[in-house]
């Protein structure tokens, strides 16, 4: 019987063709140029993971034919921060971790970003009415100074500059109400409005659902088509990476830490100051108050947002600007559907629009979305302010 060269396993009949001494060789050619190959391969993959092909160290050694194919194939090399970032990070950390103190003095700044006259102070009053200590307001007016119905709102004017929307200078407003409003130590919740937003909720609702909440309420969305990534700019790097860049509405509710943080921010700020607008870079259009505090957030604490903002506002008609409501809109049911919306819905600008759902959570329970809403015509003042008793009282 020919013996079978190998291990047999099981098979304790052929014990006698085990290899012995006289089956020993010694190595072959081939063999050592197989582990030269497999050495040489090792050492380039080593070699473009530690120095990424941008520095053209590894990717370009042999051939720039497959220098992207190599590192689309390659895990990520982690990203060396700059001594700025470094800086930025760690300070931004410490205010982070700072604890927060809620108290029965706290107040919730309503911060308005207006050109002139708010066309709901009326409704507005009657909305604060009664909670006097518990709340502060302050007043962005870019183009008139306003006239006001309302004793809350008189004298609570901010220094104000012009606006113009989608460039830096709406991203410079909203954080002069933020310095303003963050003077006075006892607002711990701060919130941006605009002059057609109205309550959607009684006072009280309000200001427990804000003031308690575990998380900042500022919209973030990953949007991979031309409004969305398409427009980040090649300048932002490194400090702004493309996959880090997000979307959302401008219209938030932020806690004091995220306040302090916002203001104090010089660094990526100063990206979207110099970047973030048309011009920079072939037909991009970047608009800095859709994608600063998105890709801020996204970036420094994203487990601190909610990624979805307390302001209804209604893009249903898909254009530029959202829906207006009308006099003839404004009803009871309109009212009770806005405040029982428990989901947001978000659609990317890629190809036909993929639509995507998140559910609204208050510190883990479910909860409905808005505590406001926009963009309402000034004509519909008076409807709103029949119907606030009622639409506001619902559970």
């Amino acid at each position: 019987m020919k013996a079978v060269k190998g291990w047999l396993l099981g098979r304790t009949s052929y014990t006698q063709s085990l290899p012995g001494a006289r089956h020993h060789r010694t190595p072959t050619k081939k063999r050592v140029w197989i582990t030269a190959v497999v050495s040489l391969i090792t050492m380039f993959v080593i070699g473009a993971y530690m120095f990424p092909h941008h520095r053209n160290s590894a990717c370009y050694m042999f051939s720039s034919n497959g220098c992207k194919a190599l590192t689309d194939w390659l895990p990520p090399s982690p990203r060396q921060f700059s001594d700025d970032e470094i800086a930025a990070r760690v300070v931004i950390s410490e205010m982070l971790s700072s604890p927060r103190v809620i108290e029965k003095t706290s107040k919730i700044a309503f911060m308005f970003l207006t050109p002139g006259t708010l066309p709901f102070e009326k409704l507005w009053d009657l909305f604060l009415e009664g909670h006097e200590g518990k709340f502060s307001v302050y007043i962005h007016a870019s183009k008139d100074t306003p006239v006001h119905t309302s004793r809350y709102f008189l004298n609570r004017e901010i220094r104000s500059d012009e606006v113009i929307w989608g460039r830096i200078s709406m991203i410079d407003a909203e954080r002069r109400l933020l310095t303003n409003a963050l003077r006075d130590p006892e607002n711990q919740q701060f919130v941006l409005l605009s002059d057609s937003c109205v309550p959607l909720r009684s006072f009280e609702y309000m200001y427990n659902y804000m003031m308690y909440s575990n998380v900042s309420y500022v919209d973030c969305f990953d949007d991979p088509g031309p409004h969305g990534t398409g427009r980040h700019m090649d300048h932002m790097l490194p400090e702004i990476p493309k996959e880090d860049f997000r979307k959302g509405a401008q219209w938030f509710s932020m806690k004091r830490q995220h306040a302090v943080i916002t203001v104090a921010d010089s660094l990526y700020y100063s990206k979207f100051r110099d970047y973030c607008r048309p011009g920079v870079e072939s037909n991009k259009n970047c608009i800095a108050d859709e994608h600063y505090l998105p890709t801020f957030f996204h970036m420094l604490d994203p487990g601190g947002i909610a990624n979805w903002t307390v302001t209804y506002v209604d893009w249903s008609e898909k254009k530029w600007h959202p829906r207006t409501y009308l006099p003839n809109d404004v009803t009871h049911e309109l009212l009770k559907n806005l405040t029982s919306i428990d989901a947001v819905s978000r659609v990317t600008s890629e190809g036909t629009g993929e639509v995507t759902w998140t559910r609204c959570m208050w510190n883990g329970i479910k909860r409905p979305c808005y505590l406001f809403g926009r963009k309402f015509h000034a004509a519909t003042l008076n409807k709103l302010i029949d119907l606030f008793p009622n639409y506001t009282s619902m559970a």
